[in-house]
């Protein structure tokens, strides 16, 4: 764990807050830039969600949003879906613009980025990938014109499009030191959070961190990420339980790889799912990182369980061992009335 996701300050932070503080200073100036007009905003004729975090690393934002979709969608609206698409790799041979891709449920996750691929399979919903958003917005109402509500997944911090809806994610290690960048997780000072419609708890467990960010902001709203049925990913049709996976082979080696921004809650939810029965070893990778044959190769495991967006830049290895665990996000209901009650407001308007 990084010393800023510890939630006090350590030599190596208190080292960093000079930096800090300039990272703060031409944070505000950004922000004032946009506030007096100097920058300007994009508003689409669409209302536009934001889901974000005040943090680095993984805190739940993608599972929020397709929760957000599917209860969009339920409710009558018919959502798309706008992403920044890091780590996307686009061939010299694209038929599309380099920086904006209308993405498809068979394109290649190097091509599309991981995440704005798994929300397009998991919602069906039209998603559009380009690192401006006002652009993705822009772009994704000209292919899909059906669509009237608009879900940023990230971009809280992209001010160049307008929005009706804020949401800020956080996991369990709240707001970590409460430092901004590089001394502590923060991208923006954690007053920002005051301003915003919505923050979501995504699994507090109650230690110091979370405790601490719930005494400033008690009204969260609670999200809870409950693991599905594994399944093989070779042969999706195959499918168990992580506990039954575990009793079955209790005796073998199981690893869990993660690839995601907090690894350590993955490992957490696989112990807490009843994998327990059975010991596993844990592989961190960086976060959106591109898996080899070699480095699966070189796992000594007779079982490797994945995340839902590791598996999709696994999936052309053919590698039996490999079970996938998707999750689904439990969101609090009071969020998605809150949501609602502004959509129709702007609908009203």
């Amino acid at each position: 764990m990084r010393d800023w996701w510890l939630p006090r300050l350590t030599w190596r932070s208190t080292l960093l807050l000079p930096f800090a503080l300039l990272f703060g200073a031409a944070v505000a100036l950004r922000h004032a830039l946009f506030r007096l007009g100097v920058l300007r905003s994009v508003r689409l004729p669409v209302p536009v969600l934001v889901v974000g975090n005040l943090t680095v690393g993984g805190s739940g934002k993608t599972p929020l949003v397709i929760a957000l979709v599917q209860a969009l969608r339920q409710h009558g609206w018919r959502p798309g879906v706008i992403s920044r698409g890091y780590g996307r790799r686009v061939p010299a041979d694209a038929t599309q613009p380099l920086d904006t891709l209308d993405v498809r449920t068979t394109d290649d996750p190097a091509r599309s980025g991981d995440e704005p691929l798994l929300i397009a399979r998991a919602t069906g919903a039209p998603v559009l990938v380009n690192a401006d958003r006002a652009r993705a917005g822009q772009a994704l109402l000209a292919a899909h014109p059906e669509i009237n509500v608009i879900v940023s997944d990230d971009g809280l911090q992209h001010y160049a499009l307008a929005r009706d809806f804020e949401i800020a994610v956080f996991d369990a290690r709240g707001a970590g030191n409460g430092c901004l960048l590089p001394a502590g997780p923060l991208r923006e000072p954690l007053s920002r959070a005051a301003g915003l419609d919505a923050l979501v708890a995504n699994d507090f467990d109650g230690n110091a961190a979370a405790s601490r960010l719930y005494q400033r902001f008690p009204a969260m709203h609670k999200m809870k990420l409950q693991p599905q049925t594994c399944s093989r990913l070779v042969n999706p049709a195959d499918t168990i339980t992580l506990a039954a996976l575990g009793c079955r082979n209790v005796n073998s080696r199981i690893a869990a790889l993660a690839g995601i921004g907090n690894p350590a809650r993955f490992f957490a939810t696989l112990r807490a799912a009843g994998l327990g029965a059975a010991d596993f070893s844990e592989h961190v990778f960086p976060d959106h990182h591109a898996f080899t044959r070699a480095e699966l190769a070189a796992i000594d495991a007779e079982i490797l369980i994945v995340t839902e967006k590791d598996a999709l830049k696994c999936a052309a290895f053919n590698d039996g061992r490999i079970w996938v665990l998707p999750v689904t996000a439990e969101v609090d209901s009071t969020l998605i009335a809150l949501i609602l009650e502004r959509l129709r407001g702007r609908q009203a308007a």
